[in-house]
């Protein structure tokens, strides 16, 4: 049985997909980066809290070599999801 706390992908998609008119593709795409990016973060971390940069990853989504995007597209796919993510109480803000 699933936890009732996981988060729905497809369901996720569907809603960054109907903010920003992104593609699927596209939208999986910038989150598969997101993701090896959040990782390496963590790996660097050894074990402390992990800050990231909104702006820093960004760049990196857009530095990579199969990412055909604009710099306001990978904006509005990563802020869609962070409102999804904070939609359902699995994200949120540090000031």
């Amino acid at each position: 049985m699933a936890e009732t706390n996981a988060i729905n992908e497809q369901e996720m998609m569907q809603y960054i997909a109907g903010k920003t008119k992104a593609s699927q593709e596209n939208i999986a795409l910038v989150l598969k980066h997101e993701q090896a990016y959040i990782n390496k973060a963590h790996e660097n971390s050894k074990g402390n809290d992990v800050d990231i940069d909104g702006d820093d990853l960004a760049d990196y989504i857009l530095s990579r070599k199969d990412v055909k995007l604009d710099e306001l597209t990978v904006e509005s796919i990563l802020d869609a999801e962070m409102d999804y993510l904070m939609d359902k109480g699995h994200a949120g803000y540090v000031d």
